[in-house]
């Protein structure tokens, strides 16, 4: 998974990759050495390098901040796959539009079936993929034109599931 983070208004790519049950770490296009687990809610203990941090989470009202020590920063997560993080009037809607599986993994439900009413944002096929269920959502207000794959079906990153129109 690839995210863009933010903070103190500087941009880095991340890219985290699941491998032989450890997690592979990039950032900004270079391989990092960090191992890290939730210590408790919002509080993350990291090593990178062999140097230990903990990190804290903080949210006042819409401002997300990471603590790391004594320094407070302020940060964004931007995930491509999030409807959350796509700027609100976005031209590119136009059209059909379809809705593709982030990763691969297996449809466990079809949350709506052709020729229903769909709002942007809402749920239409669940992907699990490692024991995690994804709910792909609609990119739209429209109408499920068309769904593309079954109940049980294996799919693959960037496989079509259903179409919005």
């Amino acid at each position: 998974m690839t995210y863009e983070v933010i903070i103190d208004g500087k941009a880095h790519r991340v890219e985290l990759n699941h491998v032989d049950g450890r997690v592979l770490c990039r950032l900004d296009g270079k391989d990092v050495n960090a191992d890290a687990i939730v210590a408790a809610r919002d509080v993350m203990s990291i090593v990178i390098d062999g140097r230990a941090y903990e990190v804290k989470r903080e949210r006042v009202r819409d401002e997300l901040h990471v603590v790391i020590g004594a320094d407070r920063y302020a940060a964004e997560v931007r995930d491509p796959r999030s409807l959350r993080t796509h700027k609100a009037g976005d031209t590119g809607l136009a059209g059909p539009k379809k809705l593709l599986s982030p990763m691969p993994g297996k449809i466990v439900r079809l949350l709506l079936g052709e020729g229903a009413s769909v709002h942007s944002g809402q749920g239409v096929v669940i992907v699990e993929a490692m024991k995690m269920q994804n709910e792909i959502k609609s990119p739209k207000d429209g109408i499920v034109k068309k769904i593309l794959t079954s109940e049980g079906a294996t799919v693959n990153a960037g496989e079509a599931l259903a179409i919005v129109e």
